[in-house]
């Protein structure tokens, strides 16, 4: 059987096949190929796409693809389960779900920056979760440290970062991404959708849609680009005389009575009676 997903794997597109190999379909043959293929040359094809938009094998609330595989087949396996969260907080960075998530990231990143080519990747991918079965398997128990000693000062520093971690946790790598992402599209009056932002950042759109707030003044994605629109359109009313259709159309709104409506929400007043009142008017 063949399965197909995006090229360029690093934790659900490895972690996936390896569980698909190993434990639902040996002979299975994994296909990577650009996004925008992906459904098409399942359709072409009769191969299973996972781990895509609006597919069956996906992402699911707070779940990954890794997490479905084993509810679909129903793999209760202890050691799959206790690589499940470590799977899915590598794939959408939220790295205290398991203290291995980190790990699993930055190694899985880096083995995607060292190998360009994507099967000669999964091999590799296949050797790191073989490993992680193993220790899942039989050595969760086994301390690195020895020493009585060693042992308790890693329980304190443990202690520590636990209490310290939400605190002082730094945000997502893709925030500084989206923000520039943002601001090219404000500047060339692109539209942006949630789906297309996460397609260029490689991460899933809801996990984007779901932890978007935290980091962007508490509002939803459509919230924020609405916010960033209305802050340019007060820019050129102060600035300029563009005529408000022009300004609409430099904001990114598909019309003057759709930019009023918004921009009288979002000020109290229209675009006209702000002008009007402006100072030196």
């Amino acid at each position: 059987m063949q399965w197909i997903t995006r090229e360029r794997p690093k934790i659900d597109r490895l972690a996936c096949p390896w569980l698909i190999l190993r434990f639902i379909d040996p002979a299975a043959e994994i296909l990577y190929v650009p996004t925008a293929e992906v459904v098409p040359t399942a359709e072409r094809t009769g191969a299973i796409p996972f781990d895509v938009p609006g597919v069956e094998f996906s992402h699911y609330g707070a779940d990954c693809t890794f997490d479905y595989f084993l509810k679909k087949y129903a793999l209760t396996d202890p050691a799959l389960l206790a690589m499940a969260p470590i799977v899915r907080g590598a794939d959408t960075d939220n790295h205290a779900l398991a203290q291995q998530a980190a790990g699993l990231w930055a190694i899985s990143a880096g083995l995607a920056h060292n190998i360009t080519d994507d099967q000669q990747l999964l091999q590799q991918g296949r050797v790191l979760y073989d490993a992680l079965y193993t220790w899942a398997e039989q050595l969760q128990g086994q301390p690195h440290t020895q020493q009585p000693e060693e042992q308790l000062l890693v329980q304190v520093y443990t202690a520590y970062l636990q209490r310290t971690q939400d605190k002082n946790a730094p945000p997502p790598a893709w925030t500084a991404q989206l923000r520039e992402l943002i601001q090219d599209h404000l500047d060339t009056n692109l539209s942006l959708r949630l789906t297309e932002a996460a397609d260029a950042l490689q991460v899933n759109p809801s996990y984007l849609s779901r932890e978007f707030a935290r980091y962007f003044d508490d509002l939803s994605f459509g919230e924020y680009i609405r916010k960033l629109r209305i802050e340019k359109a007060l820019q050129l009313l102060d600035t300029t005389a563009y005529s408000m259709g022009e300004i609409a159309y430099l904001t990114g709104f598909s019309d003057q009575s759709h930019f009023t409506r918004i921009f009288k929400q979002h000020t109290g007043q229209s675009p006209a009676a702000y002008r009007k009142k402006r100072p030196g008017r």
